[in-house]
């Protein structure tokens, strides 16, 4: 579990950078309101991760139909908790949304772990 967790923070930490730039630019440069920034930069690199988790992290894993969509729903899931959380944190606490992805990245990880490796792994 300690090579796959490496992994996972690695695929992660390299979608999470792609998330930042994404969530920023279209923020700043495309004048997009922060929640529809963050749920596109959100998507996207949910997309890449899938990518990477399949063919590095898990490589043993299934890939059927019903994994892929387990993976979907998890996603989704991910995508509301990372809405709440900027919403929450931006709206209500008064954070700059970059430091609001921040923090809601952190919870959002937690997350795709586990939920992630339950349906990679099954």
């Amino acid at each position: 579990m300690r090579i796959e967790l490496i992994k996972f923070l690695l695929a992660g930490g390299s979608c999470f950078v792609l998330e930042l730039l994404t969530l920023w630019s279209l923020t700043e440069l495309g004048g997009i309101n922060y929640l529809w920034s963050a749920a596109a930069a959100f998507s996207i690199a949910v997309a890449v991760n899938y990518v990477m988790c399949v063919r590095w992290v898990w490589r043993s894993a299934r890939r059927s139909k019903s994994t892929a969509a387990i993976f979907l729903l998890t996603s989704v899931a991910g995508l509301g908790i990372n809405q709440l959380c900027m919403y929450s944190l931006v709206e209500l606490g008064g954070l700059y949304y970059m430091l609001a992805k921040i923090v809601s990245t952190a919870i959002v990880t937690v997350w795709n772990f586990f939920t992630k490796r339950l349906a990679l792994n099954r």
